[in-house]
């Protein structure tokens, strides 16, 4: 279990979604994308936008089940990218670099970039924007819900 949660917003994951790829408009032309399902779909969609990126393409990998990590599956290559050469891959987060690795084998010429890296996981990425610490579980926004909750004065100062 994580010792810190830090909730991403629509808003926020949209910015620094576009401030990845804003980094990355020199280190292209790039020919397409590579979104690795299922958190990097969103990101890659918007990064696909900004640049000008029209051929989307996704590897499924199966790695977290909640949140226990297990042995990481390719249950869909991406076909299109071949080995890589001229693709941008793209993830939501890059934490212990399994899956980061597991999709470097099959795309070794590609880009990976990720919106945010811990630091077990930076080493298996080339670009990334936010940086947070290893034992912080990021709450994105496709996984929450805004809810109700009792100011602290009513729930005992905890």
């Amino acid at each position: 279990m994580a010792t810190h949660y830090y909730a991403v917003t629509w808003d926020q994951l949209h910015r620094d979604a576009r401030a990845l790829a804003w980094r990355l408009m020199d280190l292209g032309p790039f020919k397409g994308i590579v979104a690795i399902s299922r958190g990097g779909l969103i990101p890659a969609a918007i990064i696909a936008r900004e640049l000008d990126l029209r051929l989307v393409e996704s590897v499924c990998v199966i790695t977290y089940q909640d949140e226990t990590r297990g042995e990481p599956q390719i249950t869909k290559p991406p076909a299109a990218a071949g080995d890589g050469a001229g693709f941008l891959i793209v993830d939501d987060l890059v934490d212990s670099g399994t899956t980061a690795r597991v999709v470097r084998a099959v795309l070794p010429q590609a880009h990976f970039a990720c919106v945010y890296a811990k630091p077990a996981g930076r080493p298996a990425v080339d670009s990334f924007v936010t940086e947070v610490s290893q034992d912080t579980w990021i709450l994105f926004p496709w996984d929450t819900e805004p809810q109700f909750i009792e100011p602290l004065a009513r729930r005992g100062g905890a």
